[in-house]
């Protein structure tokens, strides 16, 4: 590729970004009708736009108080602002407005639209300033949908010797304390020297920024290809980009009211979308357009998901949460229910702890079911829904020998057995009949952090 300089870097990138089919623009070329100043970091009209073209059923004074929200989010720490906002762009905002005939209606403003990437705003502006407390600052590239600025890249000069990816990295934490309203929206940050790229969260340290190795999920892109050229065309092709928003970013509270908040990697990301894709055909629901390349050995409906296998340290625990958010909020599942199958040993709850943390991305607070008569009345009782955490010993029959009485014959219950320990080998002959005879028509799915015997 020859000498990179900064701004070559950057043009190579907007380069990419319009191949993905964002529109390019140059900060000083952004005129007044745009922004009135170099205060504002929301595009306004455009945000304005957005609002009216995705929600024609609502009355233009509940568009605009949609907009008032979202222009004046009114929580003064950075990162509880940032969270609030990431639940309105996903779940919409919630508004008031009086009907026609004087009463109060309620609903949700659709803020981005998730299922059709064309019916967005997509903008990438180079050299963007924003001035906030007596600070002005210019980040090299900031991405805008609807308006909204979304993810900042911070290009470094591959030329200069003392321009590293940490000083990228740096120069975003200045940005951060500067001007935290850039901030307020942001989904992702991107830093990179030209030689290596890094994508990481508003919360994310160092150690927290990772490589983004594969584009389209089939295979690890080649070592000869550019890295940022990889991770935009990984993470920024419009429908990814906003899977990634809706699907793959939870906030966990680390205790203290630290907010962490987290994303997905690519192997996490890739691997919860071919388990969801086997999962429909597991449970017999029409099958979604194949996405990834992978090998299936499955067939339509045999309720066998399969098994995702993580190496140690690798987020095992985030992935069972994405993939148990797609889950309960993919139409074609109706609705499901979860029952994720711990070992005794998992006394301590720790699994069951991250579920809690992540309960936004759930929609719903994880049951830790106490006994058997307590599973036998969640299940019995249920027609849909629930995120249930049980020992794989609550399926096991009162009497030696009995069999374990059907407690739903519902088709959308997937059990998630989490095989942290060797002891679930005995589980896997033992336990296994009693479950089959406890939920008949359930789908299973695997996670495993240990090497799987390969037969």
């Amino acid at each position: 590729m020859g000498v990179m300089t900064e701004s070559t870097l950057e043009s190579i990138a907007l380069g990419w970004l319009k191949g993905l089919g964002w529109r390019v623009a140059h900060g000083p070329d952004i005129g007044p009708e745009e922004r009135a100043d170099y205060s504002e970091v929301i595009l306004k009209r455009r945000l304005r736009d957005a609002l009216v073209q995705l929600n024609p059923d609502l009355p233009p004074e509940a568009q605009e108080d949609a907009f008032r929200k979202l222009t004046r989010p009114t929580e003064t720490d950075l990162v509880q602002r940032n969270r609030t906002l990431h639940r309105w762009m996903v779940d919409g905002v919630t508004i008031e407005y009086r009907r026609s005939d004087g009463s109060i209606g309620g609903a949700q403003a659709r803020v981005l639209d998730f299922d059709d990437h064309a019916n967005n705003d997509w903008l990438a502006v180079s050299q963007f300033t924003v001035s906030e407390n007596r600070h002005t600052r210019r980040a090299d590239i900031v991405l805008f949908v609807n308006g909204l600025p979304l993810a900042i890249l911070e290009l470094k000069n591959p030329t200069d010797e003392k321009a590293t990816l940490w000083t990228a990295y740096q120069q975003l934490q200045v940005y951060k304390r500067e001007i935290p309203s850039l901030f307020a929206y942001n989904e992702a940050l991107v830093i990179s020297d030209g030689l290596e790229a890094r994508i990481g969260t508003l919360t994310a340290d160092r150690d927290r920024f990772m490589s983004w190795r594969t584009i389209a999920g089939d295979d690890v892109a080649p070592p000869e290809m550019p890295q940022l050229e990889v991770l935009l065309k990984g993470v920024f092709e419009r429908g990814r980009f906003l899977q990634l928003v809706r699907d793959f970013i939870v906030f966990e509270d680390e205790g203290g009211g630290k907010l962490t908040k987290k994303m997905a990697g690519y192997h996490q990301f890739h691997a919860v979308n071919v388990a969801v894709e086997e999962t429909l055909r597991a449970v017999e629901l029409p099958p979604l357009v194949r996405t990834a390349g992978q090998r299936r050995t499955g067939t339509e409906g045999d309720r066998r998901i399969g098994v995702v296998w993580h190496t140690q340290g690798s987020g095992k625990s985030l992935t069972m949460v994405f993939y148990a958010g797609r889950l309960v909020r993919h139409p074609k599942m109706k609705n499901p229910t979860l029952v994720v199958l711990t070992d005794r040993n998992d006394l301590d709850g720790q699994l069951f702890g991250v579920f809690s943390r992540c309960r936004e991305l759930l929609g719903q607070d994880p049951i830790q079911v106490e006994s058997r008569a307590h599973l036998r009345k969640l299940l019995q009782e249920r027609q849909a829904g629930g995120v249930l955490f049980t020992t794989i010993q609550k399926f096991l029959p009162e009497e030696k020998g009995d069999r374990h009485p059907t407690l739903s014959e519902r088709r959308n219950i997937v059990v998630i057995a989490d095989e942290a320990h060797r002891s679930q080998y005995d589980f896997i002959d033992g336990f296994a009949r009693h479950l089959r005879d406890a939920l008949p028509d359930a789908s299973f799915i695997g996670f495993t952090g240990t090497p799987i015997e390969l037969d």
